[in-house]
């Protein structure tokens, strides 16, 4: 998903999508703790999308905080 999917989302909506990441990464972290990851890129692209989706919510945070 790109930044500008994620910029038309709602805050709560970007919080939800923050945990699904995280539930995925640690699902994959799991997965190469046993042995189990066969795609390993995907572990950066979860670890990114993450950040992607915090940079986001950050960026709306400050324009709500502006606005005041």
């Amino acid at each position: 998903m790109d930044a500008n999917e994620l910029r038309a989302k709602t805050p709560d909506q970007l919080r939800d999508e923050l945990v699904a990441l995280k539930k995925e990464a640690f699902n994959l972290r799991f997965q190469q703790a046993t042995g189990q990851l066969e795609n390993t890129g995907r572990m950066r692209a979860v670890r990114r999308g993450a950040a992607r989706v915090k940079t986001i919510l950050n960026e709306k945070a400050a324009a709500a905080a502006a606005e005041v």
